[in-house]
């Protein structure tokens, strides 16, 4: 029988809807061990609660974050600016509640060490959203890497690019201002994507080099005058991965100005025996690297291209032949978080952990530092 989870909101923008969509979306997840009901939204705009008022099992809309932590929500799920994490995180926590926080988990790694602290002190369960690897495809690298069949890893490239930034004339907002985003900028916006699956994974660098962006200097404010964006827009970080003796580079790009790219997350394993590589911009599609026997020509070296369907760590009703999505990773995501609290996720791909999220800063500050100073970084422990 599956159990029953209240989970709230609070934060009732893009993410928000998302979520909520995703939780109505329930019936989809075969044999679920966990039944979730949204039952309260928060957000400081009271507009924006509108959108929730036709869910019919939110019973409580609310601009007090206090009425969702005094509440009976089991669950709270936090998606607002970075700056608010550390505050909103901590007083969710010490409500007794589990949490769901959005990346990067506090603004920077002072605040993210405090959340980790805190949830520790608490005995919750915490995750952060760290959706793009639950997309079919990337799960079939992951598992091709988990396999053994890459063999000894010759390269890892991870990213997260899109396009959004592209625009000069785009209105400032707090994404671009590090008061608000952090300074490290792009890599606290998109970074925790990038880095999920190289953690989990064990590839934590020793050490990096990294080249950081500012691309667009001023961007028009609220009266249309243009002030000054102060944060980074793309960032390059090249690292060394693996045990010292079987070193391998790893390179990992977020970037908010990447002409032609919607909104990529990407992810390419190469080895002395195999490799696999997967793109959002080609959801559908797996490579897979081998050496094969080409009649009348011999032994070659070959991409070969796997279309893969739609079922991901938590099998669905979903014909196994059709195409997923974004909406259907979010989905996996809250899959895996539920069964996971309810410690029933196996040896399934799980969402990122608050040490990921803290190690993801601790990376961000090192490119910084390389940045600043021109200097490799060397990184004992990344996490």
């Amino acid at each position: 029988m599956s159990v029953d989870v209240k989970i709230a909101i609070i934060g009732g923008g893009l993410m928000g809807r998302e979520i909520a969509a995703a939780i109505q979306r329930w019936p989809a997840l075969v044999d679920h061990p966990v039944r979730p009901r949204l039952t309260a939204v928060c957000d400081i705009n009271p507009d924006a609660l509108e959108w929730f008022r036709d869910i019919s099992t939110v019973e409580t809309l609310t601009t007090d974050a206090d009425e969702v932590f005094a509440g009976d929500a089991d669950v709270v799920y936090i998606a607002v600016r970075h700056d608010l994490h550390e505050d909103l995180y901590t007083r969710a926590l010490r409500a007794g509640k589990d949490l769901l926080a959005e990346k990067p988990f506090g603004i920077d790694a002072a605040a993210a060490e405090r959340i980790v602290a805190e949830a520790g002190r608490s005995g919750a369960f915490v995750r952060v959203s760290s959706e793009m690897p639950f997309f079919p495809g990337a799960q079939a690298v992951v598992e091709y890497v988990r396999s053994g069949a890459v063999g000894r890893v010759v390269a890892v490239r991870s990213g997260f690019l899109h396009s959004s930034d592209l625009d000069v004339d785009k209105p400032i907002n707090w994404k671009r201002q590090a008061a608000f985003c952090g300074e490290a900028g792009v890599m606290n916006d998109l970074g925790m994507h990038a880095w999920h699956v190289p953690l989990r994974l064990g590839w934590a660098p020793r050490r990096l080099t990294a080249q950081l962006s500012d691309l667009v200097q001023t961007r028009p404010g609220p009266d249309g005058a243009r002030v000054r964006v102060d944060t980074w827009e793309n960032a390059a970080i090249h690292a060394d991965s693996g045990p010292a003796d079987e070193s391998f580079p790893l390179d990992v790009r977020v970037e908010r100005v990447a002409p032609g790219q919607k909104n990529t997350w990407y992810l390419e394993v190469t080895g002395m025996s195999g490799g696999a590589r997967f793109s959002t911009a080609s959801p559908k599609t797996v490579e897979v690297f081998s050496r094969i026997d080409v009649p009348g020509v011999g032994v070659e070296q070959s991409w070969q291209s796997v279309q893969v369907g739609s079922q991901s760590v938590w099998p669905t009703v979903t014909g196994a032949i059709f195409e997923s999505g974004f909406s259907d990773a979010i989905l996996q995501m809250w899959a895996a978080f539920l069964a996971e609290r309810e410690g029933l996720l196996g040896d399934r791909f799980g969402c990122a952990t608050p040490e990921e999220a803290l190690a993801a800063h601790r990376l961000a500050d090192a490119a910084r530092r390389s940045e600043d100073d021109g200097i490799r970084v060397d990184l004992p422990s990344a996490g």
